[in-house]
């Protein structure tokens, strides 16, 4: 008879299957779904279908397919080594189960410097702008949603090279701008930004080329 092939490590059990992923476990498929795109083996396309599926997920059951093809069974995988690269900050373990609310109403709202991210931030700006420094910010989970309205106001994002940022807003007289990204690092969290600009806009920028060369 033969033996049963060993499981994949760090991706999920093959039996319990049915019990609920954790954000550490989330962290760990981003990370390897980053790594796979740098490396070639993964499209852009294929990349951000998969890290829809992952935002999605909801138990190992879930997991386990996004990686089914770029873990190799039956040797101690590398997973667990590639963590996260040392210019991203990324700390689950402190991550608030709240919302972060940003509000501007005929003024501003600012957040710099070593300031912890979390999951989930709603931000309103009417007559007002937000701007918000990611370059030295700590990461409390491998994607960050960023959700808001723009009303006669506007967000602007500084993020560090090699994040990855998926824009899915919408403009009515107003628009999303984002320039100097290039492409995501292995390990680098993911940054989602939603929602509607009305009269106002978003602005994403990372370092210029000529900054990055440096």
């Amino acid at each position: 008879m033969n033996e049963p092939l060993p499981e994949p490590r760090n991706v999920g059990p093959i039996a319990g299957g049915h019990l609920r992923a954790s954000d550490a476990d989330r962290e760990q498929v981003a990370t390897v779904l980053s790594t796979a795109y740098a490396e070639g083996r993964l499209t852009r396309e294929e990349h951000d279908e998969r890290i829809d599926r992952l935002m999605a997920a909801k138990t190992f059951d879930d997991l386990i397919p996004i990686t089914h093809d770029l873990v190799v069974v039956g040797t101690p995988a590398p997973i667990a080594s590639r963590q996260p690269s040392s210019r991203f900050r990324i700390d689950i373990a402190g991550q608030s189960p709240e919302s972060d609310k940003m509000i501007a109403i005929f003024g501003g709202a600012t957040r710099t410097g070593k300031w912890r991210v979390r999951k989930n931030i709603q931000a309103l700006a009417l007559f007002g702008g937000i701007d918000l420094d990611l370059r030295d910010a700590v990461f409390e989970a491998p994607v960050v949603e960023i959700s808001g309205f723009w009303c006669f106001g506007g967000l602007d994002i500084k993020v560090p090279e090699g994040i990855e940022v998926r824009d899915q807003t919408a403009g009515i007289f107003g628009g999303t701008d984002v320039s100097n990204i290039g492409d995501p690092a292995p390990g680098a969290p993911t940054l989602v930004i939603k929602g509607l600009s009305l009269f106002g806009g978003v602005s994403v920028h990372g370092p210029k080329p000529d900054k990055r060369r440096k």
